[in-house]
């Protein structure tokens, strides 16, 4: 298994337990133990293959971004089952951070007291650069032939995601999204905000705010893809530094989600270095499978 897989795995025995000692999360709860159980067959499977096994290694390099779906809608089912009130009752705590660091709140003033229609397209187009990031910056370099610098950025993407899910489901934080009234006038009509909007009114999960998910994976995966490839590097460092200020300025995050999505991030980067050194100079046998080829260990197969 790879280390990828340990860290999932991890995630999801955490949350098969944390359902079992709340005694279900709106009940029945076989449906999602049993998800839980396909996830390990998925496993089993998946540690049957090795990089030969073109199309088996292709999906087991993806399929960690494939779930994030999956994985994002459970963390919904939590809050719920802990109750709205719970939720937001840890957004005051959140707001007294907030007011404590900034005299204000900066996810609600700002927008209103520096309304920008150029500032709130770019922004908010910005926030949605998360999409292509996540996902199409590994996709990018699987088919450019970087295998292993797609698997570390999701690697340190998938770190970073695992982190902020465990606070998530133990510590759920609504966000300035839900706790306050949505901002009005020219900056919030803007096509870009439009689109943001009708993205979380469709499929955003309710205790997901505190820290900034969207901020740790995407400051873990640009850090990684400056080593990995310059040119995908050069592409997203931008849109990544917007993004940061988007997730405040278009009242999606509290400012203190968003810097402690960029301590987790770095942290992120940081503890999955060793392992992604490692993959740089692998040993050219494989104890069981016999030898690699030369073509799987550079990374063109």
């Amino acid at each position: 298994m790879r280390p990828v897989d340990w860290i999932l795995g991890g995630w999801i025995g955490f949350v098969t337990v944390l359902i079992l000692a709340r005694g279900g999360v709106g009940q029945p709860t076989w449906w999602l133990l049993a998800a839980h159980a396909l996830f390990w067959i998925l496993l089993a499977l998946f540690s049957q293959l090795d990089d030969r096994h073109r199309i088996g290694a292709m999906l087991h390099d993806v399929y960690p971004l494939l779930l994030l779906g999956a994985l994002y809608t459970e963390l919904g089912l939590l809050s719920i089952d802990i109750g709205m009130a719970d939720v937001l009752a840890h957004d005051r705590i959140v707001q007294g951070w907030e007011a404590s660091v900034f005299g204000m709140q900066p996810a609600v003033d700002w927008i209103r007291a520096r309304p920008s229609v150029f500032w709130s397209t770019v922004l908010h187009a910005a926030y949605l650069s998360y999409y292509p990031i996540i996902y199409g910056a590994p996709a990018a370099l699987l088919l450019g032939g970087r295998r292993e610098g797609a698997r570390n950025v999701i690697l340190a993407t998938m770190t970073a995601f695992v982190v902020c899910y465990a606070v998530f489901a133990l510590f759920p934080v609504a966000g300035p999204y839900f706790a306050f009234p949505h901002p009005t006038g020219p900056a919030r009509d803007v096509w870009s905000a439009a689109l943001v909007y009708a993205l979380l009114d469709a499929g955003s999960a309710v205790g997901t705010a505190f820290p900034s998910s969207h901020v740790a994976a995407t400051v873990a995966a640009v850090a990684v893809l400056r080593r990995e490839s310059a040119m995908a590097f050069g592409v997203t460092v931008v849109p990544a530094i917007l993004l940061v200020v988007s997730t405040i300025y278009c009242q999606m995050h509290y400012a203190v989600d968003a810097l402690a999505g960029l301590a987790v991030g770095a942290a992120a980067v940081l503890a999955t270095a060793p392992l992604r050194e490692r993959r740089r100079h692998p040993t050219r046998s494989d104890p069981g499978r016999g030898a690699i080829p030369e073509a799987v260990l550079d990374g063109s197969s």
